[in-house]
Protein backbone atom coordinates (compact mmCIF):
# COMPACT_ATOMS: atom_id res chain seq x y z
CA UNK A 1 0.00 0.00 0.00
CA UNK A 2 1.18 3.49 -0.82
CA UNK A 3 0.32 7.13 -0.16
CA UNK A 4 -0.78 8.54 -3.52
CA UNK A 5 -2.56 11.76 -2.56
CA UNK A 6 -1.75 14.65 -0.19
CA UNK A 7 -4.16 17.56 0.12
CA UNK A 8 -4.30 20.71 2.22
CA UNK A 9 -7.20 23.14 2.44
CA UNK A 10 -5.78 26.48 3.65
CA UNK A 11 -9.27 27.94 4.19
CA UNK A 12 -12.10 25.75 5.46
CA UNK A 13 -14.41 24.85 2.51
CA UNK A 14 -12.15 26.51 -0.08
CA UNK A 15 -10.48 24.61 -2.91
CA UNK A 16 -7.87 22.07 -1.91
CA UNK A 17 -4.22 22.16 -2.93
CA UNK A 18 -2.55 18.93 -4.05
CA UNK A 19 1.00 18.73 -2.68
CA UNK A 20 3.87 16.25 -2.86
CA UNK A 21 5.31 16.54 0.64
CA UNK A 22 4.35 17.98 4.02
CA UNK A 23 5.29 18.06 7.65
CA UNK A 24 2.62 16.67 9.95
CA UNK A 25 2.03 16.82 13.71
CA UNK A 26 -0.93 15.99 15.92
CA UNK A 27 -2.34 19.32 14.70
CA UNK A 28 -2.53 17.95 11.14
CA UNK A 29 -0.72 18.76 7.91
CA UNK A 30 1.20 22.02 7.86
CA UNK A 31 -1.04 24.84 6.65
CA UNK A 32 -4.25 22.81 6.62
CA UNK A 33 -7.46 24.66 7.56
CA UNK A 34 -5.78 27.39 9.56
CA UNK A 35 -8.32 29.93 8.22
CA UNK A 36 -12.13 30.00 8.31
CA UNK A 37 -14.95 32.23 7.12
CA UNK A 38 -17.70 33.21 9.57
CA UNK A 39 -20.73 35.46 9.61
CA UNK A 40 -20.71 38.63 11.70
CA UNK A 41 -21.65 36.69 14.84
CA UNK A 42 -18.72 34.29 14.53
CA UNK A 43 -20.80 31.37 13.22
CA UNK A 44 -18.74 29.25 10.84
CA UNK A 45 -19.73 29.19 7.16
CA UNK A 46 -19.06 26.28 4.81
CA UNK A 47 -19.72 25.05 1.30
CA UNK A 48 -22.86 23.36 2.56
CA UNK A 49 -24.55 26.78 2.68
CA UNK A 50 -22.24 28.76 0.41
CA UNK A 51 -21.01 26.37 -2.29
CA UNK A 52 -19.19 29.20 -4.08
CA UNK A 53 -16.48 28.79 -1.44
CA UNK A 54 -15.19 25.68 -3.23
CA UNK A 55 -14.08 27.83 -6.18
CA UNK A 56 -12.06 30.13 -3.96
CA UNK A 57 -8.35 29.41 -4.38
CA UNK A 58 -6.32 29.92 -1.21
CA UNK A 59 -2.53 29.60 -1.24
CA UNK A 60 -0.44 29.62 1.92
CA UNK A 61 2.43 32.12 1.82
CA UNK A 62 5.29 32.95 4.17
CA UNK A 63 3.42 36.00 5.49
CA UNK A 64 -0.10 34.63 5.34
CA UNK A 65 -2.42 33.83 2.46
CA UNK A 66 -3.28 34.68 -1.14
CA UNK A 67 -6.95 34.52 -2.14
CA UNK A 68 -8.49 34.30 -5.61
CA UNK A 69 -12.08 33.70 -6.68
CA UNK A 70 -14.06 34.13 -9.92
CA UNK A 71 -15.02 37.78 -10.38
CA UNK A 72 -12.92 38.91 -7.42
CA UNK A 73 -9.57 40.74 -7.29
CA UNK A 74 -6.64 38.81 -5.88
CA UNK A 75 -6.07 39.54 -2.19
CA UNK A 76 -2.83 39.25 -0.22
CA UNK A 77 -3.36 38.63 3.48
CA UNK A 78 -0.83 39.16 6.25
CA UNK A 79 -1.13 36.85 9.23
CA UNK A 80 0.25 39.54 11.56
CA UNK A 81 -2.89 41.67 11.09
CA UNK A 82 -5.00 38.99 12.80
CA UNK A 83 -4.39 40.07 16.39
CA UNK A 84 -7.84 40.32 17.99
CA UNK A 85 -9.37 37.30 19.71
CA UNK A 86 -13.04 36.48 19.24
CA UNK A 87 -15.22 33.50 20.07
CA UNK A 88 -16.21 31.19 17.26
CA UNK A 89 -16.80 27.48 16.82
CA UNK A 90 -17.09 24.47 14.56
CA UNK A 91 -20.24 22.50 15.31
CA UNK A 92 -20.40 22.04 19.09
CA UNK A 93 -16.73 22.92 19.62
CA UNK A 94 -16.36 26.47 20.96
CA UNK A 95 -13.04 28.28 21.10
CA UNK A 96 -11.26 31.54 20.34
CA UNK A 97 -9.56 32.49 17.08
CA UNK A 98 -8.12 35.68 15.60
CA UNK A 99 -9.75 38.35 13.45
CA UNK A 100 -8.74 41.89 12.52
CA UNK A 101 -8.27 42.25 8.75
CA UNK A 102 -11.02 44.61 7.56
CA UNK A 103 -9.97 44.28 3.91
CA UNK A 104 -10.25 40.49 4.11
CA UNK A 105 -13.66 40.80 5.79
CA UNK A 106 -14.89 43.11 3.03
CA UNK A 107 -13.57 40.73 0.35
CA UNK A 108 -15.36 37.75 1.92
CA UNK A 109 -18.54 39.78 2.36
CA UNK A 110 -18.58 40.68 -1.33
CA UNK A 111 -17.90 37.07 -2.36
CA UNK A 112 -20.72 35.61 -0.25
CA UNK A 113 -23.22 38.47 -0.35
CA UNK A 114 -23.47 38.69 3.44
CA UNK A 115 -21.47 40.37 6.19
CA UNK A 116 -18.62 37.92 6.69
CA UNK A 117 -15.27 37.71 8.46
CA UNK A 118 -12.05 35.77 7.96
CA UNK A 119 -10.49 34.18 11.04
CA UNK A 120 -7.07 32.64 11.69
CA UNK A 121 -6.57 29.85 14.22
CA UNK A 122 -3.30 31.34 15.51
CA UNK A 123 0.16 29.89 15.99
CA UNK A 124 -1.03 28.10 19.13
CA UNK A 125 -4.54 26.78 18.52
CA UNK A 126 -7.04 27.19 21.36
CA UNK A 127 -9.18 24.37 19.99
CA UNK A 128 -8.74 20.89 21.47
CA UNK A 129 -10.01 17.48 20.47
CA UNK A 130 -12.91 16.53 22.71
CA UNK A 131 -11.76 12.93 23.15
CA UNK A 132 -8.10 13.90 23.63
CA UNK A 133 -7.48 17.42 25.00
CA UNK A 134 -3.74 17.04 24.35
CA UNK A 135 -4.49 17.41 20.62
CA UNK A 136 -4.86 20.99 19.40
CA UNK A 137 -5.90 21.59 15.81
CA UNK A 138 -7.42 24.00 13.34
CA UNK A 139 -10.80 24.48 11.67
CA UNK A 140 -11.39 20.95 10.31
CA UNK A 141 -14.87 19.62 11.10
CA UNK A 142 -13.99 17.14 13.82
CA UNK A 143 -10.47 15.72 13.54
CA UNK A 144 -7.11 16.91 12.20
CA UNK A 145 -6.69 14.41 9.32
CA UNK A 146 -9.04 12.64 6.89
CA UNK A 147 -7.95 9.50 5.01
CA UNK A 148 -9.56 8.11 1.85
CA UNK A 149 -8.94 4.66 0.36
CA UNK A 150 -8.84 4.77 -3.45
CA UNK A 151 -10.39 1.30 -3.72
CA UNK A 152 -13.38 2.47 -1.67
CA UNK A 153 -13.81 5.39 -4.07
CA UNK A 154 -13.56 3.00 -7.02
CA UNK A 155 -16.26 0.84 -5.44
CA UNK A 156 -18.54 3.86 -5.14
CA UNK A 157 -17.84 4.98 -8.71
CA UNK A 158 -18.80 1.52 -9.94
CA UNK A 159 -22.31 2.23 -8.63
CA UNK A 160 -22.66 5.79 -9.99
CA UNK A 161 -23.89 6.87 -13.41
CA UNK A 162 -21.32 9.68 -13.38
CA UNK A 163 -18.10 9.07 -11.43
CA UNK A 164 -16.75 11.53 -8.89
CA UNK A 165 -13.20 12.21 -7.73
CA UNK A 166 -11.52 12.35 -4.35
CA UNK A 167 -12.08 16.13 -4.45
CA UNK A 168 -15.76 15.60 -3.60
CA UNK A 169 -14.68 14.11 -0.26
CA UNK A 170 -11.90 16.57 0.66
CA UNK A 171 -9.39 14.09 2.12
CA UNK A 172 -5.91 14.95 3.36
CA UNK A 173 -4.45 11.52 2.63
CA UNK A 174 -5.29 9.15 -0.23
CA UNK A 175 -3.92 5.61 -0.22
CA UNK A 176 -3.87 2.86 -2.83
CA UNK A 177 -3.34 -0.89 -2.64
CA UNK A 178 -5.92 -1.86 0.01
CA UNK A 179 -9.21 -3.65 -0.55
CA UNK A 180 -12.34 -1.51 -0.66
CA UNK A 181 -13.36 -0.47 2.85
CA UNK A 182 -10.51 -2.39 4.47
CA UNK A 183 -9.93 0.83 6.43
CA UNK A 184 -13.09 0.13 8.44
CA UNK A 185 -11.15 -2.47 10.41
CA UNK A 186 -7.92 -0.58 11.05
CA UNK A 187 -7.00 0.94 14.42
CA UNK A 188 -3.43 2.12 13.87
CA UNK A 189 -1.37 2.62 10.72
CA UNK A 190 2.02 3.96 9.75
CA UNK A 191 2.65 6.03 6.63
CA UNK A 192 6.32 6.58 5.97
CA UNK A 193 7.77 7.61 9.33
CA UNK A 194 4.47 8.78 10.84
CA UNK A 195 2.16 6.70 13.03
CA UNK A 196 -1.57 7.43 13.08
CA UNK A 197 -4.50 6.42 15.26
CA UNK A 198 -7.82 5.94 13.48
CA UNK A 199 -10.37 7.77 15.64
CA UNK A 200 -13.70 7.16 13.88
CA UNK A 201 -15.25 6.88 10.41
CA UNK A 202 -16.19 10.14 8.70
CA UNK A 203 -19.91 10.95 8.53
CA UNK A 204 -20.66 12.41 5.11
CA UNK A 205 -23.07 15.23 4.32
CA UNK A 206 -24.51 17.25 1.45
CA UNK A 207 -21.15 18.94 0.88
CA UNK A 208 -20.09 15.82 -1.06
CA UNK A 209 -22.72 16.70 -3.69
CA UNK A 210 -21.11 20.05 -4.55
CA UNK A 211 -19.19 19.90 -7.84
CA UNK A 212 -15.69 21.20 -6.96
CA UNK A 213 -15.31 22.80 -10.41
CA UNK A 214 -18.70 24.48 -10.83
CA UNK A 215 -19.84 24.85 -7.18
CA UNK A 216 -23.24 23.46 -8.23
CA UNK A 217 -24.99 20.88 -6.03
CA UNK A 218 -25.98 17.68 -7.82
CA UNK A 219 -29.75 17.75 -8.48
CA UNK A 220 -30.12 14.10 -7.43
CA UNK A 221 -27.90 14.48 -4.35
CA UNK A 222 -25.17 12.27 -5.79
CA UNK A 223 -22.86 10.75 -4.73
CA UNK A 224 -24.42 10.98 -1.25
CA UNK A 225 -27.65 9.23 -2.26
CA UNK A 226 -25.88 6.18 -3.69
CA UNK A 227 -23.38 6.12 -0.84
CA UNK A 228 -26.27 6.11 1.61
CA UNK A 229 -27.77 3.04 -0.05
CA UNK A 230 -24.97 0.84 1.26
CA UNK A 231 -22.90 2.84 3.77
CA UNK A 232 -25.66 4.16 6.03
CA UNK A 233 -25.41 3.33 9.75
CA UNK A 234 -27.07 4.72 12.89
CA UNK A 235 -24.11 7.13 13.04
CA UNK A 236 -24.70 8.40 9.49
CA UNK A 237 -23.40 7.74 5.98
CA UNK A 238 -19.77 6.70 6.49
CA UNK A 239 -16.93 7.15 4.01
CA UNK A 240 -13.28 7.73 4.93
CA UNK A 241 -11.53 7.69 8.29
CA UNK A 242 -10.65 10.44 10.75
CA UNK A 243 -7.06 10.22 12.00
CA UNK A 244 -4.69 11.76 14.52
CA UNK A 245 -0.93 11.67 13.93
CA UNK A 246 0.64 10.20 17.06
CA UNK A 247 4.22 10.87 15.94
CA UNK A 248 5.37 13.97 14.04
CA UNK A 249 7.27 13.64 10.80
CA UNK A 250 7.36 14.19 7.05
CA UNK A 251 4.88 12.63 4.63
CA UNK A 252 5.54 12.39 0.91
CA UNK A 253 3.85 10.77 -2.04
CA UNK A 254 4.93 7.18 -2.46
CA UNK A 255 5.35 6.51 1.26
CA UNK A 256 4.56 2.94 2.28
CA UNK A 257 1.44 2.32 4.35
CA UNK A 258 1.63 -0.35 7.07
CA UNK A 259 -1.23 -1.65 9.22
CA UNK A 260 -0.16 -1.71 12.88
CA UNK A 261 -3.38 -2.92 14.42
Amino acid sequence: MRLTGLWVYPVKSAAGQAIDRSRITSRGLAGDRQWMVTDSSGRFLTGREYPQLVRMQAINTIEGLTLDAPGMPQLQIRRAVFNTLRFTGVWSSRFEAYCGDKAADAWMSKLLGIKAELLHIGNESRRTLRTDPSVRFGFADGYPVLLLNRSSLDDLNGRLASPVTERNFRPNLVIEGADAFAEDGWKRIQIGEVQFELMKPCERCVFTTVDPDTAVMHPAQEPLRTLGSYRRTPAGVLFGQNLVARTPGILQLGDAVTILG
